[in-house]
């Protein structure tokens, strides 16, 4: 495989992260006084944190990351043949999508077949929307699971340079102040307290 200079492993390992991150989602273990960056300090775990995972890539860092329907169907036999219980796709096809029984949709293909050993298939509605046509992964013998929220706030207070304090609910607490100040030219500061989230 020529990957042209974008960084591959011969192994599940994912180039992204996405895989690894996905997977952490499902199964991962129990992790006591975990934060990011300071914020929703508490104990994580995945959503089964005992369960054991079977994992056949089937995306590859290439033209921008691609997944091939061979890839994603030889998946397919390889966990119909290992006999796992579940199946867990967190990828999807572009717009617009093919129909579900279309032979390019690798996906709908090999979940059907799953499905007929009697192994769950779960998949990602994507990452597109909130427009009409663009939940993915909708053949109806597949679990499509979509985007929900957390039940909690992360605020974050931010000092103006006129002094003014305002609290806003956004990743950007991370910015680089310094940075952003000099190519703006404002003086942004963020507000060092603690915070009760």
């Amino acid at each position: 495989m020529n990957t042209s200079g974008n960084r591959e492993f011969f192994s599940p390992r994912d180039a992204n992260g996405h895989g690894t991150h996905t997977a952490s989602t499902a199964a991962g273990t129990f992790i006591d006084d975990v934060s990011y960056r300071g914020l929703a300090l508490g104990t994580i775990r995945g959503g089964a944190p005992r369960a054991r995972l079977a994992i056949y890539k089937v995306c590859w860092n290439v033209l921008g990351g691609q997944c091939s329907s061979a890839d994603i169907l030889k998946a397919f036999d390889e966990a119909i043949h290992d006999g796992v219980d579940v199946l867990s796709l967190s990828i999807g096809s572009s717009i617009p999508l093919f129909s579900d029984i279309d032979e390019r949709d690798g996906i709908a293909t090999g979940s059907f077949h799953a499905v007929a050993k009697g192994i769950t298939v779960v998949c990602g509605a994507a990452n597109d929307g909130p427009f009409a046509q663009t939940v993915q992964n909708t053949a109806p013998w597949i679990l499509t699971v979509a985007a929900s929220s957390m039940d909690r706030a992360l605020p974050t207070p931010i000092t103006l340079g006129n002094n003014k304090t305002f609290l806003v609910w956004s990743f950007s607490y991370f910015l680089d102040f310094n940075h952003f100040n000099q190519q703006h030219g404002s003086s942004l500061k963020p507000l060092h307290s603690k915070l009760n989230c």
